[in-house]
């Protein structure tokens, strides 16, 4: 058995989008006739320039192969151009093959992935969602309403969630990492006061950034949101120094995560000897599943958890489910809840209760509608996720608008 063929395939989840403006999907085939799934969670170049990366990954180092050999396809791209070092595009392109190559060696050995990850581990992973707008709220008005989070909050804590996720500190930009503004710091406040006191007990607080601070800004920020104890603090600084994570986890309570801008365990070693407690892996960008169950390794030994990060489409979230089955440190994983999301896989897996059970068919276990895919292919030049060139304001609320492309709520958005 030798991969043979790819196909690239950048689908647009209708607006408003949850998940991002696009997904690159690659389906890869073999010479006897078997075909894999994968996804790319890479986002610095433009989908066209993305797809000829992709394929040329795919000539270079893995056509002809055995998909088995899933470590020498690594080294090979990892090594890639005379440079041994994490490539976000390179290891992104390479990261959603290698989910294919899984998937390929599942339906070939009638099992699902995790059965090839050293088995079952967890019956069911534990889930959690982003905060998102129900079918009455407002936007963009939303995206900085406490209130409008609590209702949202409790909407998913009555669904069975025990974790929600929410990042009202204002926009990412491109100018690197800053001090919150007050106006930033007080809506971070009213929203984890007001959401603690709508779920109670019954959900932890996931407080998320996107790198938007320096240090001593992230730090003055973990210091007002620390009554509300929430489980984590998602990104408080730029991924590129990860020696100010260091300096943020050494000042706060609250345990400090990271991954979702992070490739290849050179990375996630980085920020684990900086204090991190919980890595988010991207499997689509992080260098596949493979990749993935090595970074479990090292958070295991140094006492951290996982937490599989997703701002994508249902491929890569199957893949991130695989590997949370297999792992005995498994915290949550990420899920995005889309009409959209679930169509694409035609409801081959879903959250129950705030749960997923682990998936029992080979491979991913998924089943892509391709047509679906095709029919709704991105044709624009954005990126999947864009920081803004403006500098933040100290005059004014901020808002965050969920990374999401302009759009309205869907008629299908749940309401309470």
């Amino acid at each position: 058995m030798r991969l043979d063929d790819l196909d690239v395939i950048v689908t647009a989840p209708p607006a408003p989008g949850w998940g991002g403006r696009y997904w690159i999907l690659v389906k890869v085939t073999t010479d006897d006739g078997i075909t894999g799934w994968g996804e790319c969670y890479a986002s610095s170049v433009g989908p066209d320039a993305m797809a000829v990366v992709i394929r040329d990954v795919f000539e270079r180092h893995m056509h002809g192969e055995d998909p088995a050999n899933v470590e020498k396809m690594f080294r090979r791209t990892y090594s890639s151009g005379f440079t041994q070092r994490p490539d976000l595009t390179v290891i992104g392109a390479f990261s959603g093959l290698e989910i294919a190559c899984w998937d390929i060696l599942g339906k070939a050995r009638n099992c699902p992935v995790w059965n090839l990850l050293g088995g079952r581990m967890n019956d069911r992973i534990r889930a959690y969602s982003y905060l998102y707008p129900l079918r009455h709220h407002e936007l963009p008005r939303f995206w900085g309403d406490a209130d409008m989070a609590a209702e949202s909050a409790l909407f998913l804590a009555d669904q069975g969630y025990t974790a929600v996720k929410f990042d009202p500190a204002g926009p990412y930009t491109m100018r690197g990492g800053h001090h919150p503004s007050r106006f930033d710091i007080e809506t971070s406040v009213q929203f984890c006061a007001r959401i603690r006191e709508a779920v109670g007990p019954r959900a932890d607080i996931l407080f998320g950034t996107h790198g938007q601070f320096n240090p001593a800004g992230a730090i003055r920020l973990a210091r007002a949101i620390e009554p509300y104890d929430p489980l984590w603090f998602e990104e408080p600084v730029p991924p590129d120094a990860p020696e100010a994570l260091g300096r943020v986890a050494r000042a706060t309570s609250i345990p400090i995560a990271t991954g979702e801008r992070l490739t290849t365990r050179t990375e996630f070693a980085a920020a684990l000897s900086n204090g991190v407690a919980i890595l988010q892996p991207a499997l689509g960008r992080a260098g596949g599943i493979w990749e993935g169950r090595k970074i479990a390794i090292l958070a295991e030994t140094a006492g951290a958890q996982l937490a599989p990060h997703l701002y994508a489409g249902p491929v890569e979230w199957a893949a991130n489910l695989h590997l949370c089955v297999s792992i005995p440190n498994l915290l949550i994983a990420e899920t995005i809840e889309t009409g959209f999301h679930d169509k694409l896989i035609k409801g081959t897996i879903r959250v129950e209760n705030g749960y997923v059970p682990a998936p029992e068919g080979p491979g991913l276990g998924i089943e892509v509608d391709e047509a679906l895919a095709r029919e709704h292919a991105y044709s624009g030049d954005r990126l999947h996720l864009e920081m803004q060139d403006d500098p933040p304001r100290y005059d004014r609320t901020q808002l965050f608008e969920g990374g999401a492309p302009v759009g309205k709520t869907p008629e299908s958005a749940p309401s309470p």
